[in-house]
């Protein structure tokens, strides 16, 4: 849709290579995530953001919750305000930091660490070891029902928990479009994170299969129809059975 644009951070591996979506409304815009801040990303887009703008979390890894910080409203789920505010998420971008155990368990998942967690550098001199995910204070806090209108476009508010336990997906249902975050994408999806609960991703599994979509925007990768996120949600019940 042509209300809709996608930014990315490009010199981040895939692992943390989030999708940050912008929107437009009539009255405000959203960005929904806000990638790592490994730079400016309302410096680097501000092209982007004349209109009033609230930055909506899906949840506070470091991937999507690194940006708040730059926005005057940062909203997210209630069952991620702590974390966002010690952010509880932070780990060096350095790969030489991470045990093999860790890299060994990242590469078993599907995700190639060739080259590192940045294949580029903001600025000279800049040091992977020295970034930090800075926390942020939330403006609002949202919950399973919730409604966010842009005006002339209005999205409810899901609760989509197991990734993390307050990952939302934001749903136009006028227009069948889910903007899903790390709830489900076209990728090897992660339950042995710190906070992630296998079960309770099952659930949200269950409950993606009876939602009427059109169109997923995610929070990694490529956006797909419905055909695809059954596909994707069966698969994970099959595999996570096991």
């Amino acid at each position: 849709m042509g209300d809709v644009t996608l930014l990315y951070e490009p010199h981040v591996t895939p692992l943390l290579r989030c999708n940050i979506w912008h929107v437009r409304g009539r009255d405000i815009d959203l960005l929904i995530d806000t990638g790592l801040g490994v730079a400016s990303l309302r410096e680097a887009a501000r092209d982007l953001f004349a209109k009033p703008l609230v930055a909506i979390a899906t949840h506070t890894h470091r991937d999507h919750g690194g940006g708040m910080h730059e926005f005057d409203q940062r909203w997210v789920h209630s069952a991620e305000a702590d974390s966002a505010r010690e952010a509880r998420h932070h780990r060096s971008l350095d790969i030489e930091e991470y045990s093999a155990e860790e890299r060994a368990a990242i590469e078993a998942s599907g995700y190639s660490l060739a080259g590192g967690l940045l294949t580029a550098v903001p600025t000279t001199g800049y040091s992977a070891a020295a970034y930090r995910l800075r926390g942020f204070e939330p403006t609002r806090l949202l919950e399973e029902g919730a409604v966010v209108d842009v005006g002339a476009r209005v999205f409810e508010v899901l609760h989509l928990p197991g990734h993390s336990p307050g990952s939302i997906g934001l749903y136009d249902r006028a227009e069948g479009v889910l903007f899903s975050g790390d709830a489900i994408y076209d990728g090897p999806l992660l339950d042995e994170l710190p906070g992630s609960d296998r079960a309770t991703y099952r659930r949200t599994m269950e409950r993606l299969l009876e939602l009427p979509v059109n169109v997923v925007h995610a929070g990694h990768g490529c956006s797909f129809g419905r055909e695809r996120l059954a596909q994707l949600a069966r698969g994970y019940l099959e595999r996570s059975s096991i």
